[in-house]
This record gives structure tokens, C-alpha cells and sequence, in this order.
């Protein structure tokens, strides 16, 4: 087991670390904390709380991880975050964990670009291959599904579900859920097409984008009966196909 400690970290006897770890100068982890294979912390970052970071992590100065929620509701319970693999975690990001209002648990998955001044709030579920542009803020109980693009200084409302291959624009207010492989912007955000762009750069094809559009419609008409189950199911079917075509061209990181 190899690890490179910097002498200025403060770090506790309960934390676990793997083999090839890097922690830099003036770091503070303090907890039930386990750090994976490989992951460099580069220097300055807090790490608190009941965290599990994954393998191949690199996480940039004054980061502030498995923090306490900023949740007025929050009374002090045992609570989790959970980092994948592969992630980038850039300066000034702070990622709270769960809280008892849900599952107590935050989750992000594998290989995320997360961008100076990020904010992950509690209980949001985060899957793989996301970008986070610089300084937006995710709201407590998001789900961002998997290849979302947020641009910088946008916001996502509380309890927001937000498709796979969808793109929101910079400075943007989202408060309703987004379909998959949409394209929004705006204050407050709006649909305004297909993300062309990012299915294309996917490697779909112009016949499998063209059935994402009919999709598209299918669920647009439903929504504005307001068919709730209807609409739930028309996504699942929507994020399962997104989920073959990975399957398909190999392009899901672990």
C-alpha cells in the first residue's frame, strides 16, 4: 500500500484510505470516511460526515465535502454521501449529504466534471458522465440522470428530475422537470428543441434521432392532457432507450 500524506492534513484515525491515494497540505477529514484507490485530494478541501469517495477521484483545493445540509429541517441524524468513480471535482464545490426528509443519503455516480463554486445540496441523486459548468447550484433532491450539461450560473428547483442527454443553458432557471435529450434555457427555463448537439457528439444516428423526436412529441401530448401515469411511463420508456443505445456503442464510463 502506497499513500503520499502531506504533514499539514489533519486527518482521523476512522478514515479508511486506499492504495495510490495523494492527499496534499491543509487538508481536514474528520469521520466514518472511506477513500478509494488512486484519488488525489489535491490540497485545502474539508471531508466530513459518513462519505464514501470512490476510485480515480481527483478533487481540487478548498472543496467542501459531505458537509451538513443547509436545511433548516435538518436535526443532526446520520446521514451519507457517496462519490463514485473517476469524478473531477474542481475548486470551491461543496456537496452536502442526505438527510432524513429522504433516503439520508446523496449520491453522485461516475466520471462528473463538476466546475468551480458547484453546489450538490442534500438527498440529490447525481448519475454518470454529467458536466457542471461553473457555479451551478443543484437544489436539495434533484435527480440529474446521466450525460446532462448544466450551464454555468444556472439553478435547479428542489425535487427536479432532469433526463439524460438533456443540455441547460447558462443562467438558467429550471423549475420543472426536463424531459431527455432536451434543450432548455431561460429565467424561467423552457424547452425550445431537441439537444441535437449532444446526441449527435453521443453518436446516435439520424434515424435513431429522429424516433428521439417522435418520443419527444409523445410525451409533450401527454404531458398537456396532464395523464400523469402516462407521461411516467412514456420517460421510463424514453430513458430505457437512451440506456440501449449505450449498451450499444460502449460509452457509459464506470
Amino acid at each position: 500500500m502506497t499513500q503520499s500524506i502531506h504533514k499539514t492534513s489533519e486527518i482521523s484515525n476512522s478514515v479508511k484510505i486506499g492504495n495510490n491515494v495523494s492527499i496534499g497540505p491543509y487538508c481536514y477529514i474528520d469521520g466514518n470516511i472511506t477513500i478509494g484507490d488512486g484519488t488525489n485530494i489535491v490540497s485545502h478541501s474539508c471531508i466530513f460526515g459518513s462519505t464514501t469517495i470512490g476510485n480515480n477521484n481527483k478533487i481540487y483545493p478548498f472543496t467542501n465535502i459531505g458537509c451538513d445540509p443547509q436545511d433548516l429541517k435538518y436535526e443532526g441524524e446520520d446521514s451519507t454521501l457517496i462519490i463514485g468513480n473517476n469524478n473531477i471535482i474542481r475548486e470551491n464545490v461543496t456537496i452536502s449529504k442526505g438527510t432524513k426528509a429522504d433516503n439520508l443519503t446523496t449520491q453522485i455516480g461516475n466520471s462528473n466534471l463538476l466546475m468551480n463554486g458547484t453546489h450538490i445540496a442534500h438527498d440529490c441523486e447525481i448519475g454518470n458522465q454529467n458536466i457542471f459548468a461553473t457555479n451551478a447550484a443543484i437544489a436539495g433532491h434533484a435527480k440529474i440522470l446521466n450525460k446532462v450539461i448544466i450551464g454555468g450560473l444556472s439553478a435547479v428547483q428542489q425535487f427536479t428530475t432532469i433526463g439524460s442527454y438533456s443540455m441547460v443553458g447558462g443562467a438558467s432557471a429550471v423549475d420543472k422537470n426536463i424531459m431527455p435529450a432536451s434543450l432548455v434555457f431561460g429565467n424561467r427555463a423552457k424547452l425550445r428543441g431537441l439537444n441535437l448537439v449532444g446526441l449527435r457528439r453521443a453518436n446516435f444516428t439520424n434515424e435513431e434521432i429522429r424516433k428521439i423526436e417522435m418520443l419527444h412529441k409523445n410525451i409533450e401530448l401527454i404531458s398537456s392532457l396532464k395523464n400523469k401515469k402516462e407521461f411516467v411511463n412514456v420517460i421510463e420508456m424514453f430513458e430505457n432507450y437512451l440506456k440501449l443505445h449505450n449498451e450499444k456503442i460502449g460509452t457509459v464510463k464506470e
